[in-house]
C-alpha cells in the first residue's frame, strides 16, 4: 500500500473513522476508534481524538506508522440538484 496517496470520496464529507476504514487503513470500526484514541492520527496537522470529525476534499489525514492521505472528491460524486426558482 502506497504511504501517500489520493483518497476519493462520493459524498460532500465522511466521518474520520469511515475515511480510515475507506482507505484500507484499518479493517474495522473499532480498529479506528483505537488508532485515534491512541492520537496517532493527524488531520491538517493536528493530532484528532474524535473518529467521528468529518474531513472533506482539500483536508489531509496522516496516520503515525501509516500512510498519508489526501481527501479529494470522486469524479463521479453526487452534485446537488439546482434549486428550482418556481418553487420560491
Amino acid at each position: 500500500m502506497p504511504r501517500d496517496r489520493t483518497v476519493r470520496i462520493h459524498t460532500g464529507t465522511i466521518t474520520l473513522g469511515a475515511l480510515l476504514k475507506w482507505a484500507g487503513v484499518v479493517g474495522t470500526g473499532g480498529e479506528a476508534k483505537t488508532l485515534v484514541a491512541a492520537r496517532r492520527v493527524l488531520v491538517n496537522g493536528q493530532v484528532e481524538t474524535k473518529r467521528g470529525r468529518r474531513v472533506t476534499a482539500g483536508d489531509q489525514v496522516a496516520v503515525q506508522g501509516g500512510p498519508t492521505l489526501a481527501i479529494a472528491v470522486a469524479d463521479d460524486a453526487a452534485t446537488p440538484a439546482p434549486l428550482d426558482p418556481s418553487l420560491s
